[in-house]
């Protein structure tokens, strides 16, 4: 049986942070401000795999706790894969695209490609990482902050 999970998540820029895209720093004179780094890409790709088990959303497994606070979105995802995983779930692909105007991030798409494949367990062909503007529309394109779409593809494994 196959599953798709649809993800999407949104944080403003703040100043004095660094921005965490993809679970990798990006260099940009400002980050992107949430309880955890604010890592919009790997948050969005965590609801998207919990969306396509059933298993609910981020903030029901992940809520804006103490516990919480600051950590990195990549030992986050990494404990949602173990819930899927747990779940007799395979990881097929998944396919994000990030929108912002700015920073450009066309020579970090595939550091976030190879770090998001090693955190699902998957070739790095089953990753694809796009970015886009939003030709200076709405509050992307004023440069407030970025958004986050993530769909995934599970499979149901089999056993005898």
């Amino acid at each position: 049986m196959f599953r798709i999970g649809l993800g999407t998540d949104i944080h403003p820029f703040k100043d004095g942070i660094k921005l965490v895209l993809g679970g990798i720093e990006v260099p940009c004179s400002k980050g992107l401000d949430g309880h955890s780094d604010g890592d919009p890409v790997l948050h969005a790709l965590g609801d998207a795999l919990l969306g396509a088990a059933a298993l609910g959303d981020l903030g029901e497994h992940f809520p804006a706790s103490e516990e919480n606070k600051g950590r990195a979105s990549s030992e986050i995802l990494s404990e949602i894969c173990q819930k899927i995983w747990g779940k007799g779930y395979k990881i097929i692909n998944t396919d994000i695209v990030i929108m912002a105007e700015e920073p450009r991030l066309s020579s970090y798409k595939e550091g976030m490609q190879s770090h998001i494949a090693a955190l699902l367990n998957l070739e790095k062909n089953a990753v694809s990482v796009k970015a886009t503007t939003c030709d200076r529309l709405g509050f992307i394109g004023r440069k407030e902050g970025v958004m986050v779409q993530a769909v995934v593809l599970l499979e149901k494994k089999k056993y005898e």
